[in-house]
């Protein structure tokens, strides 16, 4: 790749030495060749020679050596060939505007000159820089991982620039190398914080007096990392001068990190999208096929232990009966998961009483709370709510089915309700059990349990199949460990009940 030399530097002054060289020739060649036609020549003409000599100084060495080619070329044109010569004595006043004429158009050539070059310079560097720029975009967006990223544009930074970079990325807010073999001290590493949180780029003179630059890559919501450059230069000026192009490489690293980050965004999405998809068609598939089977089952279990059995084989046609009940509850929800994953639920809501659903839930669940008293505190204040009933009792029974199987026999379930802020917030808590410690809301995720290993049967659908009830009501659900125990409490709106008439014996 080819270097991009900056303007600075292509433009420095040349030593004293190589100057005054190009001053000396510059002056003598014109003078050597005019020489011989001194007598035929007009000195306005002789006075052509010396410009095109200030014009190429000019263009070749810089202003000083041109201003000085300048004067010099005016005194060697009155000494030599404006008569008397070998004086500096104008014999005629009309060369006095000739001598002077020169000397202003030597220093306006001379200043156009340097002009032209300087524009010629920067126009060859911006094409340098653009052609630079688009080679580390190809680069860039070939990038499949940060990686790939830091050592593209780590070697774009050696080859192009001579200097050094080092791609840092924000992990859990810690700034960190992408690579782990190029490690900042500590002094460099807290500067790449700092501008990292300040958003602002940072320089920085080492001890020995080497610049740092520290440019933010900002993304669309906040900055994603910092790219650290040893900008190899000792001075501010030479720093200042590369700075628009660290910029513009700050830039494409910045975009090149943030297409990155949708992209992995994006899969994720997408295999999240298939895995859902998958498990819905499995749900769906699984609760049709067995449904049918496990109904038969459960028929000829119930039938056979009706017959006049001995005890023993009585024991067993009601545990066959019991356990494919169990499993008949199972594929229901599964079943019923996927109408909820697949849109299928319908609502029904109605303007009712919270406590006739509550009531309903515990009589169903008679036999699954035997072990388990029932605590109920409802505020008497606590209004009608919108809600499907058969929907609500389902999640009533989820919940208090849950709190029975976790908690140790004898142990009191308790169902409260409050109202504040539009929300009427109803609370299934139980004593003895705790879920695990962690994200919470995994435990509304599909197939999750509070304990993998547990010996308590279930397949973790109950907490899944409440959460899309709940929110398909408008409301919220979680989960929450106590002093005591485990909780889990679910929000209705409280909406505008209508009025409720009194009936004629009431007044």
């Amino acid at each position: 790749m080819k270097s991009v030399i900056p303007l600075a530097d292509r433009l420095q002054p040349r030593s004293f030495a190589t100057r005054s060289l190009w001053v000396v020739s510059a002056c003598a060649l014109p003078t050597l060749l005019a020489w011989p036609w001194r007598d035929f020549l007009d000195p306005a003409n002789t006075a052509m020679l010396y410009l095109l000599a200030v014009a190429v100084v000019a263009a070749r060495a810089g202003r000083g050596a041109a201003i000085a080619t300048s004067l010099s070329s005016t005194a060697l044109l009155d000494f030599f060939f404006i008569h008397p010569r070998y004086t500096f004595t104008v014999g005629d006043v009309q060369y006095v505007v000739t001598l002077a004429v020169m000397l202003v158009v030597a220093l306006i050539i001379g200043n156009l000159t340097l002009m032209l070059q300087r524009e010629k310079e920067a126009a060859l560097e911006r094409e340098q820089q653009s052609h630079a720029l688009y080679e580390l975009a190809s680069r860039l967006s070939g990038a499949t991982s940060l990686e790939q990223l830091a050592i593209a544009t780590r070697d774009f930074l050696h080859d192009s620039q001579a200097c050094c970079g080092v791609l840092l990325m924000s992990h859990n807010d810690v700034l960190k190398p992408v690579e782990s073999a190029h490690r900042l001290d500590s002094t460099l590493q807290t500067i790449a914080a700092f501008a990292a949180l300040q958003r602002v780029e940072t320089r920085t003179l080492l001890d020995d007096s080497r610049y740092w630059l520290f440019l933010p890559l900002h993304g669309t919501t906040y900055v994603r990392g910092v790219l650290a450059i040893d900008a190899g230069v000792t001075s501010l000026d030479a720093l200042d001068a590369r700075r628009p192009l660290f910029e513009a490489i700050a830039a494409l690293v910045a975009t090149a990190v943030e297409r990155l980050h949708f992209v992995d965004v994006a899969q994720r999405a997408q295999l999240q999208m298939t895995d859902e998809r998958l498990r819905s068609s499995i749900l769906s598939a699984l609760s049709h096929d067995i449904r049918t089977p496990l109904t038969v089952l459960y028929g000829m279990s119930d039938a056979l232990a009706q017959q006049p059995l001995p005890p023993d084989v009585r024991e067993t046609a009601e545990a066959m009966r019991e356990q494919t009940l169990r499993l008949n509850g199972m594929v229901s929800n599964l079943l019923d998961m996927a109408k909820l994953r697949a849109g299928d639920l319908r609502l029904n809501p109605e303007w009712q009483p919270l406590e006739e659903v509550v009531g309903a839930s515990i009589k169903l669940l008679g036999l699954a709370l035997q072990q388990h008293p029932v605590q109920v505190t409802l505020p008497p204040d606590l209004p009608l709510l919108k809600f499907d009933a058969i929907l609500m009792e389902r999640v009533l029974c989820n919940l208090l089915e849950n709190a029975a199987k976790y908690a140790p026999p004898g142990s009191a379930i308790r169902i409260s309700a409050s109202t504040a802020d539009g929300q009427a917030a109803i609370s299934v808590c139980n004593d003895g059990s705790r879920f695990p410690p962690g994200n919470l809301d995994r435990m509304f995720e599909l197939f999750e349990r509070g304990d993998a290993e547990s010996n308590v049967p279930g397949i973790g659908l109950g907490l899944a199949i409440c959460r899309s009830i709940v929110e398909a009501h408008g409301g919220t659900i979680r989960a929450s460990n106590n002093e005591n125990g485990i909780c889990v409490t679910f929000t209705l709106p409280l909406g505008e009940p209508p009025a409720i008439e009194p009936e004629d014996g009431d007044e």
